[in-house]
Order: C-alpha cells, then structure tokens, then sequence
C-alpha cells in the first residue's frame, strides 16, 4: 500500500516536472525553471522514499511527504491566455525566441 501511494506520487511529480520543462524550453520564463529544478529534488527524494517504504514505511512516507513539500511550485506568469484545459494539462504554449 505505501509503496503504491509513493509510486503514485513520484508520477505525478514526473508529469509537472516535464510540463515545466516544456513550458520553460517554449517561454525561458525563469519561474519554470526553477520549478522543474525543484521538480527534480522532488523527484529524487520521493525516488529515495519509494525505495525505503520497502524496508521501513514511516520513514519512506516521511521522506515522499518531504518531496511532496519541495515540489511546491509558487505563483507562476499566465503562459496559457484562453487555452482550454487540455492544452494546460499538456502544457502547450506559444513559442517565443
């Protein structure tokens, strides 16, 4: 059950992660890069978490909840306008050099 809720966890962190880092390669807002930077430490702690539940529960669920709090993204710019909600879910937004 705890290894489940942690490998749920790490893939929803691995999904926003590469949104933003979709987002930040189409707009080079700075605000998506640090949250696919935060994204990754995120994604290593829950990494460690899913790996220790194994042995030790509390301690593993300690560590996902602890990701789960870097994962915290912030205020964000409006990259999307009047997309529709498929396209945010994906992440889509226009190109800018």
């Amino acid at each position: 059950m705890y290894f489940t809720i942690s490998v749920i966890a790490f893939a929803v962190v691995a999904f926003l992660t590469l949104r933003d880092i979709r987002i930040f390669r189409r707009t080079k807002l700075e605000s998506y890069r640090k949250g696919a930077m935060k994204g990754m430490a995120a994604m290593f702690l829950l990494l460690l978490g899913g790996v220790v539940v194994q042995v030790n529960p509390e301690l593993g669920m300690v560590l996902v909840l602890i990701g789960m709090f870097i994962n915290k993204k912030g205020q964000r710019e409006d990259v999307f306008g009047r997309a529709k909600t498929a396209d945010r879910f994906l992440g889509k937004t226009e190109i800018k050099n």
